[in-house]
């Protein structure tokens, strides 16, 4: 406060002595002798060194103004204007100078930019540890000093800052450099009024290497509103000023002052904490090769070494001085000066100045000069991006993410933390290769389908639901590429899953009490109640047939609808839905009798979850991320350790289980293409076709905790037919049945569990005694309680279903 008080009193004092000296009538009066009671008066209450100054002040002008230059009238002007504007500018300057020198308030925190925590790659590696996908905002790597090789500090030094291990933080040699490239004539113009307003007064380049990094780091909000006709600042001065060089111009000053104060403050900031001048050189020039931008949204030298020449930035030596100078060449301007096709003359030039810089200043000779200069640009192939592969499991993981508390998406994008998947990269390309040719089977058939027909995948771990691969669309939808964004079909899209609801009907049955597979059922015409029509809406099967009485392991096979309904009639559609619920899924299911054919809405990840719980018999939600580490190494989260999957100690399962077996090995089953007769892996699984082949589904498993679920849909996001007979199996099983032989082919998810060996024998017992091996009437279950008969209605209050006469 008392340097600004003292500047306040110059300021007045030399503007009060201007008046004084230029107001004729004022100077003469007091130059002749004082007047009694006049305006001065209050003068005699100044210090005498004051009134000395005063007098010498105005003998000055006196001076002046009896010189010949003075007696002309606008050599005169002239002269009162650089007389009034001197004492001003001074004050100025030195308001400026403590402001840039010894004001060290409101500096921005420190902290982040010696710790080296600048935004970098956050990547998501899949199960075995291999990279999955990149995400940032910035694709940057951090570089160590000692990992700079020295061929390109010396390029960097060369064409940057060749003081900079000398300066501290700013360059006052390049500053009458610098000022001589101010455009006077657009000056003169704004000063006067004409000619184009709006050119820039002042020149672009001449930062050090610090004011580089503080410029990007610290000020990097303030540069980018710099070029704006409209004043960033307050205050009378910057008004003032505005009015004279323009708002853009100001805002470029205040920004170039606010820019070498903290890059003084960083350089005295950096001595104390790293020991010497020396050290903290070295520590920022690695900030500096880490953070400038380097053109084609890559970040730092060794992001660039790869981009642009597929190589290490560590690997480069003395030979390699044509390719650190094209680097170095690159931070001036990386929109003219990254390495392109289209302009390789204009970066080949900037290539050769940096080259002829690092011999000016004796890095290298000349005749490696021109043995560099002669070299072509040679830039290797763009690396496709793995993100290609998984962009459902991006968005699963980002969801994930969301639910946490303590870790979020940002920490992610800065690089703050690295997420360890579920996923397995293998898996997921088999999953999307599966899917893909699966669409191409059906595109062959229907070729006005092409490029418009969708589908997803899920795979499942069978013990701890893990997902080891989640597709959910194609690669190319309707001529656009879905690799970086897309809709992803396996957790978003709502649709019915037809016939693959059938088995929670089936074990809600088993659960209940008094059926077993053997258990003969009426496959006969039968009714529900259509609720907005308040009429009875009668139930078919696929085949347009009844079978009469047939044991549920057939009905269950060959995927009968009247039996379901029937089923769900005789144990309540109370106990359907609390099956399903006891199973992972999650979305609110109808409680209406068509619930049972899959008329309510779940998504393909609630629907694998409960295939997978049936064949496992473990509880568990199904999640991909399966470790977070800090970018220090430390460990945030391990879902691993805390996850504690529960196994379901119930009877129904094995029941349910050999049931989904016999839809594969029975000959009228809907999945007999899967028969250990043509298809090598044991699999169980059921088939779904929804109303009007909308949707076609398969959902299988491999036994017990060892096994896998997949899960796959394929549809017309806008709900249109797929055509007559498109099917389930014939649809969507082929994508299952690759995805599997696949995936144990290449052993990776270790060997095929095999199913119990008394659940085989059974179903071959069936297969060879036929449906009356051993079957039992209704009422030999439970003759002292038979089921309800089917006027009954449903035991949650439902719809009634009738019965066709």
């Amino acid at each position: 406060m008392l340097y600004w008080s003292l500047t306040f009193l110059f300021v007045a004092l030399s503007v009060g002595l201007l008046v004084i000296a230029f107001t004729a009538g004022g100077g003469r009066n007091i130059l002749t002798g004082p007047l009694p009671r006049t305006r001065w008066d209050w003068m005699t209450y100044i210090p005498p060194w004051v009134r000395r100054m005063r007098v010498r002040a105005l003998a000055a002008t006196r001076i002046i103004r009896n010189t010949r230059f003075a007696k002309r009238p606008w050599q005169r002007a002239v002269l009162n204007l650089v007389i009034c504007t001197t004492p001003i500018i001074a004050a100025l300057v030195s308001i400026g100078g403590y402001h840039v020198y010894f004001d060290r308030r409101d500096l921005p925190d420190i902290e982040p930019f010696a710790r080296f925590e600048f935004p970098t790659i956050g990547t998501v590696y899949d199960a075995n540890g291999q990279p999955l996908i990149e995400l940032a905002r910035e694709y940057r790597k951090i570089t160590k000093y000692q990992d700079i090789p020295p061929i390109v500090r010396d390029a960097i030094i060369a064409t940057e800052d060749k003081r900079f291990f000398s300066h501290s933080g700013v360059d006052y040699a390049i500053i009458p450099r610098v000022l001589g490239k101010v455009r006077m004539r657009a000056l003169a113009a704004r000063l006067i009024g004409l000619g184009p307003q709006d050119e820039a007064l002042f020149p672009q380049g001449g930062s050090t290497i610090t004011q580089q990094l503080v410029r990007g780091h610290f000020l990097k909000n303030l540069t980018a509103k710099e070029n704006s006709n409209q004043l960033l600042y307050a205050g009378i001065l910057p008004r003032a000023l505005s009015t004279t060089i323009g708002a853009s111009s100001v805002n470029m000053l205040v920004r170039k002052l606010e820019e070498i104060r903290l890059s003084l403050w960083i350089e005295e900031e950096m001595q104390k904490r790293f020991g010497s001048k020396r050290n903290a050189k070295k520590e920022i020039l690695a900030r500096y090769a880490s953070f400038i931008y380097m053109g084609n949204s890559q970040y730092g030298f060794a992001t660039a070494a790869e981009y642009y020449f597929g190589r290490p930035l560590a690997t480069f030596t003395a030979d390699d001085a044509d390719k650190a100078a094209l680097l170095a060449g690159i931070a001036k301007s990386p929109r003219y000066y990254a390495p392109s096709a289209k302009e390789t003359e204009r970066v080949l030039r900037r290539r050769n100045q940096t080259l002829a810089l690092m011999a000016a200043n004796g890095f290298i000779s000349w005749n490696n000069v021109n043995s560099a200069a002669q070299r072509p640009i040679q830039v290797v192939a763009r690396r496709n991006d793995n993100m290609l592969q998984a962009p459902a499991v991006l968005g699963t993981i980002l969801q994930e993410l969301k639910g946490r508390g303590d870790l979020t998406v940002e920490d992610l994008l800065q690089g703050r933390i690295q997420v360890y998947s579920t996923v397995d990269v293998r898996v997921q390309q088999i999953a999307n290769q599966a899917l893909e040719r699966g669409l191409e089977l059906y595109e062959k058939r229907h070729p006005s389908a092409k490029g418009t027909i969708q589908g997803s995948v899920v795979v499942l771990r069978n013990r701890d639901a893990s997902i080891l691969a989640e597709t959910g669309g194609r690669q190319f939808y309707q001529d656009r590429s879905a690799a970086y964004s897309d809709f992803n079909r396996v957790t978003k899209s709502l649709r019915q899953p037809g016939s693959t609801m059938k088995p929670m009907v089936y074990l809600a049955a088993f659960r209940q009490g008094g059926f077993n597979l053997e258990t003969v059922v009426p496959d006969e015409p039968i009714g529900v109640l259509d609720g907005e029509k308040q009429s009875t809406k009668w139930i078919s099967n696929y085949d347009e047939q009844f079978r009469g009485m047939i044991p549920v392991r057939e009905a269950l096979a060959e995927s009968r609808n009247a039996v379901a309904i029937w089923l769900t009639g005789q144990i309540g559609i109370a106990s359907v839905l609390g099956t399903s619920r006891s199973l992972g899924v999650k979305t609110r299911l109808q409680p209406y009798a068509t619930t049972a054919l899959g008329a309510s809405e779940v998504n393909l990840l609630e629907l694998a979850n409960a295939y997978r719980t049936m064949a496992s018999g473990i509880l568990a939600q199904p999640y991909v991320i399966r470790k977070i580490a800090r970018d220090s190494g430390e460990v945030a989260a391990d879902n691993e350790d805390m996850r504690s999957p529960v196994d379901v100690n119930d009877s129904a399962l094995a029941l349910i289980q050999e049931g989904l077996r016999g839809v594969v090995r029975i000959p009228s089953g809907t999945a007999h293409a899967l028969d250990p007769s043509v298809f090598p892996i044991a699999v169980m699984g059921k088939t779904g076709t929804t109303n009007e082949f909308r949707d076609a589904l398969f959902v299988g498993s491999t036994y017990g905790p060892e096994g896998i679920t997949v899960a796959v849909r394929i549809g017309f996001d806008d709900n249109r037919s797929l055509g007559p007979k498109e099917t389930g199996g014939r649809v969507a099983l082929p994508v299952f049945k690759e995805l599997m032989l696949r995936v144990y082919r290449e052993k990776l998810v270790g060997p095929v569990p095999a199913f119990p060996a008394q659940m085989e024998q059974r179903i071959n017992d069936y297969l060879v005694g036929g449906s009356n091996a051993k079957g039992e009437s209704i009422a030999g279950l439970n003759p002292s309680n038979p089921p309800s008969p089917l006027s009954a209605r449903f035991a949650d209050g439902g719809e009634p279903y009738h019965r066709r006469p």
